[in-house]
């Protein structure tokens, strides 16, 4: 609404209101009872546009947090599509220790919101031990490497920064590749930086594994055919396919 059609309606209700006094005043000749309830009603007014300030406040904040939630799950999506269901076999496939825990989190489109927190509980007292060697650092780094662009608009990007752990699993991404690029060669590195290497891998996989399954989670409630696609494809699964086998 513009400032003139406010004007406008402003005055529309200043007239219907005085037109309504003078009709009753026309009617009862009751001047006394009249300005009472002008009174009682200019009293109740202050508390009236607090209550309503409060309410609108608070409606308008949701809808914008809400707005907020789905842009940065749309972002999250993407990062995923793009480089995090690639990230989760990569990093996957270092792991050495610990694969039973990661059998839990074998994702399926019959999932249930339950299973899906159970599964959240049950990486949070997962054990993982990854290893980096270079048959498993040198496509890492590559796949990286090419993402890095992407990557690095994602951390620019103004609707992530009130979602610290998304944030937090970019940097740690980002930092596992600029660890790999900056090395010359993969092929010849020593066990103490083979265990440093594993430790930022270990860092990267802990944090993406937990997006993942608060994504899924996300996607179960308010998307379930893209639940239902992301769980058929899940990096996880070793059954996983894309074809809907079963009706």
């Amino acid at each position: 609404m513009s400032r003139r059609e406010l004007t406008v309606v402003g005055l529309a209700l200043l007239v219907l209101a005085a037109l309504i006094y003078a009709t009753n005043y026309a009617v009862f000749h009751k001047p006394d009872d009249l300005f009472f309830y002008i009174l009682i009603d200019l009293a109740f007014l202050p508390l009236e546009v607090l209550v309503l300030a409060l309410i609108v406040d608070r409606l308008l904040a949701q809808r914008e947090r809400q707005a907020r939630q789905h842009k940065m799950n749309m972002v999250i999506g993407m990062f995923f599509s793009a480089t995090g269901r690639r990230l989760l076999t990569l990093l996957g496939d270092m792991v050495a220790e610990g694969r039973e825990a990661l059998a839990q989190l074998a994702v399926a489109p019959d999932w249930t919101e339950e299973q899906l927190r159970a599964a959240a509980d049950s990486l949070a007292g997962a054990q993982l031990a990854l290893v980096a060697r270079p048959e498993n650092l040198l496509p890492l780094r590559d796949f990286l490497v090419s993402q890095r662009e992407f990557l690095v608009r994602l951390l620019e990007n103004p609707v992530l920064l009130e979602h610290e752990s998304f944030t937090d699993l970019l940097w740690a991404v980002f930092h596992l590749e600029e660890e790999l690029s900056a090395r010359a060669s993969l092929t010849d590195l020593p066990a103490a930086d083979l265990q440093h290497l594993a430790g930022d891998s270990h860092r990267a996989y802990a944090h993406l594994l937990g997006q993942w399954l608060a994504y899924m989670l996300h996607l179960k409630r308010m998307y379930p055919f893209l639940f239902s696609f992301e769980a058929r494809i899940n990096p996880l699964r070793p059954d996983a396919t894309v074809e809907i086998t079963a009706a």
